[in-house]
C-alpha cells in the first residue's frame, strides 16, 4: 500500500518514515523545499515537493497514492495564526482532496492535549475535547471536521492521540525540565516512545473495520515530574512539595481501545526500560 507521510522532517515523521523505509514499504513524503528532497530520495521514498497550505500540493501529493499517514504540524514556537493555518486549515483541505482522491486509509495524528484537564480520571476517546492553546485548539478543531467529512463523505478517518513523545535521540525528554522544574513533583506526564508511536500508526492504518475511531496512543506507566527531573540529572528545588496538583489525572490517557481491538503493547512500557535498553 503506497502511503503519503506528510511531517517527514519534523521529529516524529522523520523517525516514523525511517521505519517505514527500512521496512522497504512503499513510501511517498512531502517536503516544503528541494533543500529537504535528497535525504529521502537517496533513502528510497518517493518526493513530492510543495507546501500543504498551497492550493495545488495536496492534489500533487496523493497521486496514486492509497493510504496517507498526516503528521505534519506546527507546534511551540509559531504564531497562532500559523498554528491554525497547518494544523486546522492544511488537514482538512488535504482530507477534502483525499475523498476526491479516492484514499482508502487517512490517519491523522493528533495529541491528547485536545483533553485538557478536570475530569478526576485517565481521559477516553469517548470525552468531550477540552482543549487551551493554539496547537490543541487546532487540533481538536481538525478532528470535528474530519469526522462529519467520515460521516458526510466517507472519509476513511483515524484519529491517534499521542502522548507526549520521547526517545531515539529527540531532544524532547531535555526540554520537559523547562516544565517539570515548576510542576508539584507528583505531577505526572503520559509519555511515548517513538518505536511505540510507529507500531501504533501502523497498527491503526492496518486496521480493517476502524473508520471513524479514535485511539490514544501512550505507554504503560506516567512518570513524575521528579522522574523527568532526575532522568535528566536535576533534582527538584526545595519548594517544590508545597506545590499544589488541582487535577492529579491532567494529560494522563486511558489506551484500554487501541489495546484491545488492536492489540497494541508498549516496546517500551515504561521510560526505564527505554533508559535500560539505550533507547532515549
Amino acid at each position: 500500500m503506497r502511503t503519503l507521510i506528510t511531517g517527514p522532517t519534523g521529529r516524529v515523521g522523520s523517525r516514523y518514515v525511517r521505519r517505514q523505509l527500512d521496512l522497504r514499504r512503499p513510501v511517498r513524503v512531502l517536503v516544503r523545499s528541494e533543500a529537504q528532497v535528497a535525504p529521502w530520495w537517496n533513502g528510497g521514498a518517493e518526493v513530492t515537493v510543495g507546501d500543504l497550505r498551497e492550493p495545488d500540493t495536496a492534489k500533487r501529493a496523493l497521486e496514486g497514492v492509497e493510504a496517507v499517514v498526516h503528521i505534519a504540524a506546527a507546534f511551540r514556537g509559531v504564531p497562532d495564526a500559523e498554528a491554525y493555518a497547518v494544523n486546522r486549515d492544511a488537514t482538512i483541505a488535504l482530507a477534502q482532496a483525499a475523498v476526491d482522491a479516492g484514499v482508502a486509509r487517512f490517519v491523522f495524528v493528533s495529541t491528547n492535549l485536545v483533553y485538557g484537564p478536570g475530569r478526576g480520571r485517565p481521559a477516553g476517546e469517548g470525552d468531550e475535547p477540552r482543549p487551551a492553546g493554539a496547537y490543541p485548539v487546532g487540533k481538536a478543531a481538525a478532528e470535528v471536521e474530519l469526522l462529519r467529512l467520515h460521516r458526510e463523505r466517507g472519509l476513511p478517518v483515524r484519529i491517534a492521540r499521542l502522548a507526549f513523545v520521547y526517545g531515539d535521540g529527540d531532544p524532547h525528554l531535555a526540554e520537559s525540565v523547562a516544565w517539570a522544574r515548576r510542576w508539584a513533583p507528583h505531577r505526572r506526564l503520559h509519555l511515548v516512545h517513538h518505536a511505540d508511536v510507529a507500531q501504533a500508526l501502523d497498527r491503526i492504518l492496518a486496521a480493517e473495520g476502524v473508520d471513524g475511531q479514535v485511539f490514544n496512543v501512550a505507554d504503560d506507566a506516567p512518570v513524575t515530574a521528579l522522574e523527568l527531573l532526575r532522568a535528566n540529572q536535576e533534582e527538584p528545588d526545595p519548594e517544590a512539595a508545597t506545590r499544589r496538583l488541582d487535577d492529579p489525572w491532567e494529560g494522563i490517557v486511558d489506551t484500554c481501545r487501541i489495546r484491545t481491538q488492536l492489540g497494541y503493547r508498549p516496546l517500551y512500557p515504561t521510560l526505564y526500560t527505554a533508559q535500560a535498553a539505550g533507547a532515549l
